[in-house]
């Protein structure tokens, strides 16, 4: 007899449905095709013990398990239950009439209990689409999936819930979530907010910046004077992810396992924050089994990187294509699977090796040589995708010592979400443009036009502070921001003036002397 069972792969963020079927013929073996790995061969001693433990047996019979299509790689172990259903289907163990109408997918234990598995998120979009009259998976994994409208998900506990309901001896509950009312009850939650920063208001007016243009920024400044504090208050700054966004956003969380159990759609922007040691595979994605990394994970969100010439310069240097492109593509021999990759980067620096360079009280003993060889550790190709560059000093005592409400958190986030929508309409009409921070070369010609007295106070400041070449475009675009804040169509010498003041390491001084 032939049964199949339906599960499904994800390749990337994207899922490809995978049968599974079973055929039970006269004879003796075990046989599982289909180019499953090790994990997935490994099912059958699972099931096996799974379903003695519930009073089933695999008959001893040649069995033949074929997952198709046979070109792509089946890792894991969440076939296990759409293996064990076909299995007692194909044997005639429980009723083979629905099994068809499900996408079945779990890791079984030996006791029969089902353990949670990666991407029930675009495996439930997948199942949809197919039109598959319901999902069943782990219960850890329901309310995730269940973000799916127009979608059945059954969320069990064990295997034999799942053999009755087949067999119509107990029926399953859909599990429900209100998904726009779940999402919007938590997309205003700010967790850390700026009114706990005491002074460094011109770092906050930066991180504002920032934030209203999706710009890069690097924090310089010695230990203790801030950044890190700072650096974490940056997403509730930001617009409130839209339900597309955050949707993009979870299905990277389900691919790469990391969601909590029994969560749905994630509503607050993520912060990701590697240590310094982390690989290159780690940070951008890969490996032998190809999973997101943590550009990936800070999708729509921001990625921090504290402490940034400490990171191995291959690191850093794979960092520039996803900064350009958004995307982060994994290319194998056989296929090539690609991952969104659309952050802010924010990244901290000691001024030298010691951490004391410019500082105010304490003397710098490392000399403007290391000073140079210390900064020269992060190329120029990486710095030129850095659009604002800004020295963090240390807060004096009174202003620690102040009792001075600091503003809030929602008051700054109000300001770069209307500065936001400006942008928003701005750049209506290209797709993939979104703020300030992307724009293209035709954007600059017609959004940051500048006047004679602008066009001299930056010629000064090129002149002058002896200011890269490289410099000149990226000011241009955070003065369009800053004047998108002022409510302003044209930019003005001042915002020129402060978008000047953001570019400390394009100074051919700094550090010298």
């Amino acid at each position: 007899m032939l049964v199949k069972t339906f599960g499904s792969t994800v390749q990337g963020v994207h899922a490809t449905i995978v049968t599974v079927e079973t055929a039970v013929a006269p004879g003796v073996n075990f046989f599982m095709v289909g180019l499953p790995d090790s994990a997935v061969k490994e099912s059958h001693h699972r099931i096996e013990a799974a379903l003695k433990h519930h009073g089933y047996r695999i008959p001893g019979k040649r069995i033949v398990v074929n997952m198709a299509p046979a070109n792509i790689r089946k890792e894991g172990s969440s076939y296990d239950l759409a293996i064990a259903i076909g299995i007692l289907a194909a044997t005639g163990q429980i009723s083979p009439a629905r099994v068809g109408r499900y996408m079945i997918m779990g890791e079984v234990s030996l006791d029969g209990g089902l353990q949670p598995v990666r991407g029930a998120l675009p495996i439930a979009v997948k199942a949809r689409e197919a039109g598959f009259e319901g999902f069943i998976l782990p219960e850890a994994n329901a309310r995730e999936a269940a973000v799916v409208n127009q979608l059945k998900v059954y969320g069990v506990k064990n295997i034999r819930q799942v053999i009755d309901f087949f067999n119509g001896n107990a029926t399953l509950t859909p599990v429900t979530v209100d998904t726009r009312a779940d999402f919007f009850a938590r997309v205003d939650q700010i967790d850390v907010d700026f009114s706990d920063v005491k002074g460094q208001e011109n770092i906050k007016r930066a991180m504002e910046v920032a934030a209203a243009g999706g710009h890069n920024i690097l924090l310089i400044g010695s230990p203790g004077s801030g950044k890190t504090m700072i650096a974490r208050r940056l997403p509730g700054i930001l617009p409130p992810p839209t339900l597309q966004e955050a949707l993009e956003t979870t299905k990277i969380y389900s691919v790469a396992g990391k969601l909590q159990d029994n969560s749905s759609l994630l509503a607050v922007r993520p912060f990701r924050n590697p240590h310094h040691t982390v690989s290159d595979i780690a940070l951008v994605g890969g490996g032998t089994y190809p999973m997101p990394g943590e550009i990936s994970l800070a999708h729509n969100g921001v990625l921090f990187l504290d402490e940034l010439p400490e990171f191995k310069r291959s690191v850093l240097e794979v960092l520039r294509q996803p900064l350009e492109d958004r995307v982060m593509t994994v290319n194998r021999a056989r296929f090539s699977v690609s991952y969104p990759a659309g952050f802010m980067l924010v990244a901290s620096m000691n001024p030298c090796p010691c951490g004391y360079y410019n500082h105010p009280e304490k003397d710098c003993a490392c000399g403007s040589n290391n000073v140079q060889k210390y900064l020269h550790r992060i190329s120029g190709p990486l710095l030129d995708r850095i659009d604002i560059h800004i020295e963090v000093t240390p807060v004096p005592f009174e202003e620690m010592n102040a009792h001075k409400p600091a503003e809030s958190s929602r008051k700054i986030r109000e300001r770069v979400i209307r500065a936001r929508q400006r942008q928003s309409e701005r750049y209506a009409a290209d797709k993939g443009t979104y703020c300030n921070a992307q724009m293209k070369n035709k954007h600059l010609r017609e959004a940051c036009s500048i006047s004679s007295a602008g066009s001299l106070l930056l010629k000064t400041a090129m002149e002058k502070l002896d200011l890269s070449a490289r410099a000149y475009d990226r000011i241009l675009k955070v003065a369009r921001t800053i004047a998108d804040i002022d409510h302003s169509d044209d930019i003005q010498v001042e915002h020129l003036a402060e978008a000047i003041h953001y570019r400390s390491l394009d100074r051919s001084s700094w550090a010298l002397g």
